[in-house]
This record gives structure tokens, sequence and C-alpha cells, in this order.
């Protein structure tokens, strides 16, 4: 199933990329790394967003956005723990690398 956009993106490869270690490495990331912003902390915001950005042919993270926005203070901090994400391994379509779009929920919760 190769699904594309006008650019050269797929949404749906053969091999999709993977964060190094798989996907729990990938939420132990985000988990380690997001820091809560002390406004959003005293104002009680919380809920789940969801960023969306390219994989390229390299592993590298490109073209992240909010696809589904909480607030500012939180989408920005989602933004910056994606955007630092380390390479991944690219996906691959008939043995080639690709970019492939992908996108992953960020929650933020207050105990």
């Amino acid at each position: 199933v190769k699904i594309q956009d006008g650019e050269g993106v797929f949404f749906k490869v053969e091999e999709m990329p993977e964060f190094p270690g798989g996907e729990q490495a990938l939420r132990d990331y985000i988990a380690r790394n997001i820091s809560y912003p002390e406004q959003a902390k005293k104002d009680s915001i919380t809920g789940k967003g969801f960023i969306s950005f390219v994989i390229d042919t390299t592993g590298l993270v490109e073209g992240a956005k909010v696809v589904r926005g909480v607030h500012p203070l939180l989408d920005n901090e989602s933004m910056r723990v994606v955007q630092s994400m380390p390479a991944w391994i690219p996906g691959k379509e008939k043995g080639k690398p690709v970019k492939v779009a992908y996108t992953i929920p960020v929650a933020f919760v207050l105990k």
C-alpha cells in the first residue's frame, strides 16, 4: 500500500519509520524530555495534542506541526520535544528509504 502526497511523502509504506528502540522507547523519550510548563501547571491546563511530522530519507524529523492543539504553552513544549528527537530508522518502500508522514499524541496530565 503506497499512499503518497504530491511532494513525495508517503503515509503508509512497506517498512514504517521506527524510533530507535521502538514504540516504547519513543514513549519513554517523550516522557523523559517533556517539561510541563509552570504556567500551564498553575492554570491546571491538561489534554492530549497531536504533532505531525515527516521522517526524511536519513531518519531526521522535518516539518513538524501541531495538528490538534491543547493550549499554546503545551503545544510549544510538544513541538520542542518532537524537533529534538534523535534520528529515526527511515521508512522504506521497495527497499529504498522514503519520506514518511508520522503523527504522535502528546498527553499532559497533572497528578
